[in-house]
């Protein structure tokens, strides 16, 4: 009963590099168990260094071994590879990436990379020397030129003192990613290269008193989805991110970090002047207090509760389009409910005409839906009246969905 319910499950083969970063690999294999998948580790020797043998069987519920000579009978060094769905390599090392580039095979890592049939992604980590370095370079264009994806790295902390691009993607989004390929083995695809993307994600603030504030439930999950697969598509991408503290920055993308509606418009407009694409994704606060308190509102007995005067923020969206620059595309998001004048579609394509965006993504909201949530669905609106639903799946699905348009319009520019 067992060996079938694991069947059932998505095979996920999670190889680890000798690399300091192994120890994030317990990380996304937990990650990858606890979403319903079933993970053999395969990592190399060096990596059982870093982390033992019986950490990761202890996680996986597997058997771990490094070489060919183990279970011969089964031909492991083959099967393996053959029977996965998705083969990860947290961390990819520089040295694992020229064997891989050169189809070198001296352990069962290597043959499972030979023999896979399936979707394989590497997710490299490498002081910043050894990443910028040519015959690195010429490694990772390889794999790609084969159909392999190679994530961009992450900047930040290295081994040491050292910091700079080399740092593996967070375990998070390597879990987000690993979910995205196996729904789309093609989703990473390198078809945004030289493309300069802006995305703004999160929800704003507009302050009332030094305590409290005027906001929304925006979480900033899909907008940053947005910025992480755009980044890993081969775009460069600015993502101007208003409360979104709580996640981690996508590999790739450069933060901008705002709080107010009038900050976000500054830095969204100073962004988009050289922008190709400008996607605003985040949750701009329509109205904002006309005044702000210097002090903390209090409530006293025997007086009159304080009446709050709101003013209109900028509209962002409709401003970028107004001011957009040649072929720039411009995409807006709308959070729709339906009410006694119309349902969500007929709310969103009043939007997308008022607006005058080239696209527009419209989700449903409510109760346990778009906000604050893991998975979305919704709605893909072209500003030449083609429409088409977007099934619901993981935000990273529909950040997927939403650049295989935009990269259809920019091809057909």
């Amino acid at each position: 009963m067992i060996g079938a319910e694991s069947r059932e499950r998505p095979r996920v083969v999670l190889g680890v590099g000798g690399g300091i970063a192994a120890y994030k690999a317990c990380e996304v294999l937990r990650g990858l168990t606890e979403s319903g998948h079933d993970v053999r580790v395969v990592p190399t020797e060096a990596a059982l260094n870093f982390v033992g043998a019986a950490t990761f069987e202890a996680l996986s519920g597997h058997p771990v071994h490094t070489g060919v000579f183990t279970e011969v009978p089964r031909v492991q060094h083959v099967r393996v590879g053959q029977e996965a769905d998705l083969v990860l390599v947290v961390p990819a090392t520089a040295d694992l990436l020229a064997k891989a580039a050169h189809g070198l095979a001296d352990d069962l890592l290597t043959n499972t990379l030979l023999t896979a049939r399936c979707p394989v992604a590497f997710f490299p980590a490498m002081h910043t020397e050894m990443w910028e370095h040519p015959a690195t370079r010429d490694n990772v264009a390889l794999l790609r030129s084969r159909g392999i994806v190679v994530t961009e790295p992450d900047s930040g902390r290295l081994t040491g003192v050292d910091t700079g691009r080399g740092r593996l993607a967070d375990p998070r989004e390597i879990v987000d990613l690993a979910r995205l390929l196996l729904a789309d083995p093609t989703a990473l695809r390198r078809d945004l290269e030289g493309v300069r993307v802006v995305v703004s994600a999160g929800g704003t603030r507009e302050p009332l008193d030094p305590v409290r504030y005027l906001g929304n439930r925006s979480s900033g999950k899909q907008g940053y989805a947005l910025a992480r697969v755009a980044a890993q598509r081969g775009a460069e991408v600015t993502l101007v991110a208003a409360h979104t503290v709580a996640l981690p920055a996508p590999a790739g993308a450069e933060v901008v970090s705002v709080s107010t509606a009038e900050q976000l418009r500054t830095a969204v407009h100073a962004a988009a002047e050289r922008a190709d694409v400008v996607v605003m994704a985040a949750a701009v606060a329509d109205f904002r207090p006309a005044s702000r308190a210097e002090h903390k509102i209090k409530k006293r007995d025997g007086e009159p509760d304080p009446t709050i005067v709101l003013a209109r923020n900028p509209d962002v969206l409709a401003e970028l389009v107004e001011r957009r620059r040649g072929a720039q595309l411009v995409v807006g998001f709308a959070a729709e409910t339906g009410d006694d004048r119309g349902d969500v579609l007929d709310h969103a394509r009043a939007k997308l005409k008022r607006k005058g965006c080239d696209l527009l993504v419209v989700n449903a909201v409510g109760e346990g839906r778009a906000f604050e949530v893991e998975d979305n669905a919704g709605w893909l609106l072209s500003a030449t009246g083609a429409e088409r639903p977007i099934p619901l799946g993981s935000k990273a699905q529909l950040a997927s969905a939403m650049w295989d348009s935009v990269a259809d319009l920019l091809a057909g520019r």
